[in-house]
């Protein structure tokens, strides 16, 4: 069976066993602050799991894309010398949401693996939860596993091996794990005369192929185990070895899943890949794998940059341009290899095919800064190893480290070059260096748990009240106020109470609410909540599973009280101007692919009432007429006056009909598509106008690079555009009633100035340079060289230069001297600017860039610079003279060597 056919065959296997076949979620978890990325197949089930969300199928089967690349579980370092691990795999899992439990699940398994893939009985293996921790043996597993398999193929281990969780906190349950024997494989034990430790052994031969979770607690901060709503299954089965095991490879790179990109990594640096642990195999192996997890990563909307995901994804990236470059490969080639994984994933991934342009893009921009930090990073690592060599031969970790943290040289970059000069790496002070910089991550990280329930202390029935209420409550597509009532009240400090009486701040939860809560980039409305006694401003909105959203309030008279009944009043002229911003980015996401192509995909936003910001994947600066444009399709659409619809549908409908999703939304069964007929459709739970020439003029601020290969475009609409215009009319006619011109000749007369100043400025520079030759400058010496070994020096002050006039100035005097060393300075604003000329007869002897180096410390700063020319700057003009002064024992010292 090929990999499509295996992927193919476990859905639809399940599909025939009521199962709902649903597709794989991003690679980047939505609202989930434990994962950095996708791990597992239950991911977008965790709410599921937990009971916060409710589906309308019990069963389900996925095909996920996962990464494996931080915390518990990081395969990195594992990738390229082993056969098995991946950054980037698919996982296979079919999951039960209280409907079957084990009995149904093992049965489930045993049918595929042996009666549909015919897999030989007697080589699969099953594994139970032997009892630990205070967790009890898992009976009911080893009972039903009986019924299949023979006792000596059934094992029991602990909780390392046969209790998952998904995080530190979260679902999670006893499992039981399925292996396929290899008899095939070596055993160091066996060769020693000793018997295989069998599925503790770590020869191999036993290949975990299938996990199946069975999903019964749910773990706290503390570490307590709670119950979950009901018992639920949860599998996983990693394509690569499960195809591999089909396929009869011993290697997962053996496969049709690599073995298409292994041939394409070959033909581009002209090598085989032969499946052995030759350094060569190593690096295509590397190389293959993190092809794949770059292509799904930037499909996903993730792109390189130096914090997080971007941060992940670049360390990837270098990582295979590094093992590129060891293969031969001396111009960049992997996103020529793009299209070869595209190509053999797009059918089961639309994303892929969707995304090529971007993908790309993204990947050839990475290479060619990649190698531009190699340029600028490599004289920085020469002059560290040149230290060391001439010291005692050791590198220091904390100068290795500053290398690979500030420069980008991958930290096996450096080790080699290391090992090729004989020198010796200091790796403690490199491991402390790195722990440092860790630990400065992980105090601004927000990747740590969100807020759990558990901090806001309530009552038993108060707290079951919110949790029959729940979390669908918002009213606010239809209305901005409404009449209900306070269900609970919380002070500042998360606590329910009984009142909160004028002055105060707290937190009421409604029976429904026409607030929104802040989400897919738009902001938490504002307003107001008036009861029978009194009267509180609502500053913002709160999520908190399993309740209602609560409203953060400021009571400004008289008292609130639980029960009482409230009007409920969002601040509609804020509302109005948010909603026009929102419907205004569908239009500008629209207008962007159009102007700019099909590979734009919006990558964040933010929506506010008195702007918008729109970020989104595009490789360069958007031109001015590129810009104009796109303002002008977006308000031709506005003057178009086209109704807004918005209706529920099916995802899967709603995404076959062409809906754009959009980044950091969560999609459920069930989605709002908003559409303006004939121009744009997309899913988005926000509010919005009624009909597009509700927005007004929309007019762009500004556009910019927010990171490689993503670009920001901030614009405004309505009430603020106007502002916007009525301000830049005014600047404009000051302007030109300042420069004595009518507005549509200001362009014309500033150039005019402009060229008179540049005429103005050249003139004053060349008299002060013929001045500052003839006078002998502001220092009052004359200007005479001085003569000593054979050369001629000037060394003096100059006032009144610019940079350009210093390096005139050095030319003049290099000409006049014939041969000789010039040194300049030039005090302005408190600083020092220096500059050193060379005549080139003495450019090697004298070099321009070590005389500045030892000269500027005397000004308090710093330079260098060519044999021939330098210069720097320094913070201290009292000392000029003493450093002048000092030009000639430093000339005399290079001439003596």
């Amino acid at each position: 069976m090929t990999s499509r056919e295996i992927r193919a065959s476990f859905l639809s296997y399940f599909e025939r066993h009521g199962h709902r076949v649903v597709p794989s979620s991003s690679l980047v978890p939505h609202e989930d602050p434990t994962l950095l990325f996708t791990n597992a197949g239950m991911n977008q089930f965790k709410d599921v799991f937990l009971g916060r969300e409710a589906r309308d199928y019990t069963r389900a089967a996925t095909t996920q894309k996962c990464m494996r690349v931080s915390g518990k579980h990081n395969d990195l370092d594992n990738v390229g010398p082993s056969s098995r691990h991946h950054t980037f795999f698919e996982m296979l899992g079919n999951f039960s949401f209280g409907d079957y439990f084990k009995r149904e699940a093992i049965p489930f398994a045993w049918t595929l693996l042996t009666e549909v893939w015919k897999l030989p009985a007697d080589r699969l293996h099953a594994t139970v939860f032997k009892g630990e921790s205070g967790i009890p043996r898992d009976e009911e597993a080893f009972d039903t596993w009986r019924q299949f398999l023979p006792i000596e193929q059934i094992g029991e281990l602990g909780t390392a091996d046969n209790f998952w969780q998904m995080g530190e906190t979260g679902p999670c349950g006893r499992c039981s794990e399925i292996y396929y024997f290899r008899a095939e494989l070596p055993c160091a034990e066996d060769a020693a005369g000793r018997r295989c430790q069998g599925l503790e052994c770590s020869c191999g031969r036993y290949t975990e192929i299938w996990n199946n979770v069975f999903m019964e607690f749910d773990r706290q901060p503390d570490g307590t185990l709670n119950r979950l709503p009901a018992p639920s299954i949860d599998t996983g089965m990693g394509l690569e070895r499960v195809t591999a095991v089909l396929q009869g490879k011993l290697s997962n790179y053996d496969t049709d899943l690599f073995t298409p990109l292994l041939r394409a990594i070959g033909e581009r640096t002209k090598t085989i890949h032969r499946g052995t642990m030759d350094p060569k195999d190593v690096s295509m192996r590397v190389v293959a794998d993190h092809m794949r997890a770059m292509t799904f990563l930037i499909a996903d909307g993730v792109v390189p940059s130096n914090e997080k995901r971007g941060y992940v994804l670049r360390k990837i990236m270098r990582r295979a341009m590094r093992h590129g470059k060891r293969l031969g490969a001396t111009d960049p080639m992997l996103h020529s290899l793009a299209d070869t994984v595209i190509g053999e994933f797009g059918d089961a991934y639309p994303e892929l095919r969707a995304g090529r342009d971007a993908i790309v893009q993204v990947i050839r921009s990475e290479e060619e800064r990649f190698d531009a930090v190699l340029t600028g990073g490599l004289p920085r690592l020469d002059e560290v190893l040149d230290r060391a060599a001439s010291g005692n031969g050791i590198v220091p970790g904390d100068a290795a480290f500053r290398l690979y943290d500030t420069y980008g040289v991958p930290e096996d970059f450096i080790v080699d070059m290391i090992e090729d000069r004989k020198l010796t790496l200091d790796r403690e002070g490199f491991t402390r260096a790195m722990e440092g910089q860790k630990e400065k991550g992980r105090a601004k990280s927000a990747f740590k748990g969100g807020p759990q329930a558990s901090a806001w202390t309530a009552s038993e029935d108060i707290e079951q009240q919110l949790t029959t209420v729940g979390e669908n409550v918002f009213r606010g597509y239809d209305l901005v106020s409404l009449n209900t009532q306070v269900v609970a009240l919380f002070d500042a400090d998360h606590r329910g109470t009984s009142e909160l009486p004028s002055g105060s701040s707290g937190f009421v939860a409604l029976a429904e609410t026409p607030f929104y809560l802040e989400s897919g980039g738009q902001v938490s409305d504002g307003g107001t909540i008036t009861g029978p006694e009194g009267e509180a401003d609502v500053t913002a909105v709160l999520r908190v599973p399993n309740w209602p959203r609560l409203h953060a309030v400021r009571v400004r008279k008289g008292v609130l009280r639980p029960r009482d009944l409230v009007t409920a009043d969002v601040a509609a002229t804020v509302r109005d101007a948010t909603r026009r911003n929102h419907t205004a980015t569908h239009l500008l996401h629209t207008a962007l692919r159009q102007v700019l192509g099909p590979h734009v995909k919006q990558s964040g936003s933010l929506v506010a009432p008195e702007r918008l910001r729109f970020d989104f994947v595009h490789f360069s600066a958007i031109l001015p007429e590129q810009l104009r444009e796109i303002e002008r399709i977006v308000n031709e659409q506005i003057l178009q006056n086209t109704p807004v619809l918005t209706e529920v549908k099916a995802t899967q409908e709603a995404m076959a009909s062409g809906a754009m999703a959009l980044f950091g939304e969560k999609y459920g069964d069930r989605v709002r598509v908003v559409s303006i007929p004939g121009f744009s459709l997309e899913l988005c739970g926000g509010t919005h106008v009624r009909a597009t020439g509700d927005i007004g003029l929309f007019a762009i601020l500004s556009e910019s690079g927010v990171a490689a290969g993503v670009r920001r475009i901030e614009a405004i609409t309505g009430l603020e555009s106007l502002r916007a215009f009525q301000r830049d009319r005014d600047e404009l006619a000051r302007a030109s009633a300042l420069l004595n011109t009518r507005p549509g000749e200001l362009a014309v007369r500033l150039g005019a100035l402009q060229e008179e100043t540049r005429k103005l400025t050249r003139e004053l520079q060349q008299a002060r340079m013929k001045a500052a030759m003839t006078s002998g400058g502001s220092s009052g010496n004359a200007d005479q060289p001085v003569e000593f070994a054979g050369i001629k020096l000037v060394a003096r002050e100059v006032s009144g230069l610019d940079k350009d006039g210093l390096r005139a100035l050095v030319d003049r005097h290099r000409d006049q001297i014939k041969s000789g060393v010039v040194v300049l300075a030039a005090p302005g604003d408190g600083k020092v600017s220096v500059v050193v000329g060379v005549t080139p007869d003495l450019a090697k002897k004298v070099p321009a860039g070590q005389v500045v180096k030892q000269l500027a410390p005397i000004v308090g700063g710093g330079g260098g610079g060519r044999p021939d020319f330098a210069e720097a700057g320094g913070k201290d003009a009292s000392k000029i003279g003493e450093m002048l002064a000092a030009s000639r024992s430093v000339i005399e010292k290079m001439l003596a060597q």
